[in-house]
């Protein structure tokens, strides 16, 4: 299995007069369903089906109660996930408050099995699945 990749030309946005360059770009083949992750999960598990679309939503509950009330989740080596947030500055510490917050973000950070994973990562162009070189 290997990541696939496409190749794609861009301008320098801060110097357009300079020639563009190609960039490889990561491509997404699929998109797995949570029904999906949790047949993967069985198949691999003492866990039938059911019960493993219930632990996958509980997570979600979990997950979510928890980055509400400021906490982040670590979930092993796989990683944990915190909320951080884009606001507008004011011109005092007084003025500035939860009105300056423009919207939440959902941020992941990988642990350390997850990154030792991505290092072993193999990768193939786009192309070259399609004309099965």
């Amino acid at each position: 299995m290997a990541i696939v990749y496409n190749k794609v030309e861009r301008a320098n946005p801060q110097d357009r007069t300079v020639p563009k360059k190609w960039y490889p770009v990561l491509k997404t083949i699929n998109q797995l369903k949570e029904k999906d992750v949790a047949k993967e999960i069985s198949d691999e598990t003492t866990l039938n089906r059911k019960e493993a679309e219930m632990a996958l939503t509980q997570l979600e509950k979990v997950l979510i109660r928890n980055l509400l009330i400021s906490n982040s989740v670590q979930l092993g080596d796989w990683g944990s996930f915190h909320l951080t947030c884009h606001s507008t500055g004011s011109d005092t510490k007084e003025s500035a408050g939860a009105s300056n917050i423009q919207n939440l973000n959902i941020r992941f950070t990988p642990g350390k099995a997850l990154k030792d994973a991505l290092k072993d990562a193999s990768f193939i162009f786009a192309e070259d699945i399609v004309s099965g070189t």
